[in-house]
């Protein structure tokens, strides 16, 4: 019976994919540490450390052996990890074979670089949701680079900006996702073969070879040196996750915010029958995709906190810190596959309103371009004399609940600075005062398809 919505029949699919829970289910983990032990048994074989016959029936034995379940959950409870208990079963099914199974190995060796082969694999999906969001947000940037609307400081409407020029800020800082996913990988991709304090004492000579061919079987990197108590790829790792989901949250919140009412709607998350109504209020449309992925992210944030605590490990094998990266990974996978297919979903099908932004930029009648005016007016004026007299027409316009042109008006010296009511009304018209907000959106987008 599931206990947690990261497993529940009714909310799995909101907080997390199947793909990614797939990765991190107790069979494919069962199935990481059995691969491992065999990639460990075709090395020690290939350098003759094992007999070949020997690898050959450990092979067969993992591609074919049927879990008892119930002693491997009893033999992991009584020793407090699961891979003696794994040990016991594969070395039976391997029959006389058995004795070369985990040769020179530690429980370690084994689980963390399970634990690297889980994170490659949800790393690739990680990736490629990160890459289809930055698809999307690059079309979104292109198709509204000119599209005006209401530029918000401290949750008032400040100066104009345009829809694509926020839609290109999304995508920047999913851009330096990318780069750090491929960054990070070679530091946490690497494999962990050193036994039992790290040594490699109970191969000889033979330890580097070995942990040389171990990683090759595996397509891992080699360390450089042991990592059992090293912890900072893995908790790079979740970090990582942690600035996804974040640049996540900062877009929901934006997104949310333009859909409330006092907003006009001016973007709104795609239309589903029945998908964010109210049980009682028919006329309700609720930012469902963007509430999942605030409460996603802030999930996360809570597992990278568990990462980082993971990393106090004591000397050469940890008392219990490694145990949070049991429990950190992956649910902060999975959240995070669930916040990256929330995001998906809702960007690949905003509706965007351009009619309704222009209605919000012109709220102020004006006023929201008064610093183009005092600029425009201050060659001719001075700075100071254009600020005092736009301000004095700023607070007529507010009095008389005015446009600000109209106000101008009143003004010879500003009139005469602009070049006329022509000039005055064209300077008012928030949508000639973009600044360099497209051509911004322009060279972010330089040099994709």
């Amino acid at each position: 019976m599931a206990s947690t919505p990261l497993d529940s029949a009714l909310f799995r699919d909101m907080f997390g994919t199947e793909a990614m829970r797939a990765v991190f289910a107790d069979a494919a983990l069962v199935g990481r540490y059995l691969e491992v032990e065999v990639a460990l048994a075709r090395a020690e074989a290939r350098l003759g450390v094992i007999p070949a016959e020997a690898a050959r029936a450990i092979e067969t034995a993992a591609r074919t052996i049927t879990i008892d379940w119930e002693r491997f959950r009893h033999e992991t409870e009584t020793v407090g990890y699961p891979i003696i208990a794994l040990v016991h079963q594969l070395a039976e099914a391997a029959g006389e074979a058995g004795r070369y199974v985990h040769w020179g190995a530690t429980t370690q060796d084994i689980m963390d670089t399970a634990t690297v082969l889980q994170l490659r694999a949800a790393l690739d999906l990680v990736a490629a949701d990160v890459e289809a969001l930055r698809g999307i947000l690059a079309g979104l940037a292109r198709a509204h680079r000119g599209t005006p609307m209401a530029g918000r400081t401290h949750l008032q409407q400040a100066l104009p900006v345009t829809f694509g020029y926020k839609a290109a800020i999304w995508l920047s800082m999913l851009d330096r996702h990318a780069e750090r996913l491929t960054q990070l990988r070679p530091r946490v991709e690497m494999g962990q073969f050193a036994g039992a304090a790290g040594t490699l004492a109970s191969l000889g000579d033979r330890g580097f070879a070995v942990q040389a061919a171990f990683c090759a079987e595996l397509g891992l990197g080699v360390p450089p040196i042991t990592w059992h108590v090293a912890r900072d790829g893995i908790a790079e790792a979740v970090c990582l996750l942690g600035l996804i989901t974040g640049s996540l949250g900062k877009i929901a919140t934006d997104v949310m915010l333009m859909m409330a009412t006092e907003f006009g709607g001016e973007v709104m998350e795609p239309f589903v029958k029945g998908r964010g109504a109210s049980s009682t209020m028919p006329q309700k449309r609720n930012p469902i995709s963007c509430e999942l992925i605030l409460a996603t992210s802030k999930a996360v944030r809570q597992q990278v906190g568990l990462a980082l605590d993971a990393m106090l490990a004591d000397f050469e094998r940890a008392t219990g810190p490694w145990h949070l990266e049991w429990l950190a990974v992956p649910e902060a996978f999975i959240l995070s596959a669930g916040c990256l297919a929330q995001a998906r979903f809702m960007l690949a099908g905003l509706e965007v309103h351009p009619e309704r932004m222009r209605a919000n930029l012109d709220l102020s009648r004006g006023l929201i371009v008064a610093e183009a005016v005092m600029m425009a007016a201050a060659p001719a004026l001075g700075r100071q004399r254009a600020h005092d007299v736009v301000y004095e027409a700023c607070r007529a316009a507010l009095a008389r609940d005015i446009p600000l042109a109209e106000a101008l008006a009143a003004f010879p010296e500003i009139v005469a600075a602009l070049g006329g009511m022509e000039a005055v009304a064209a300077r008012c018209d928030p949508a000639n005062y973009l600044g360099l907000a497209p051509a911004m959106v322009d060279r972010l987008l330089a040099g994709r398809g």
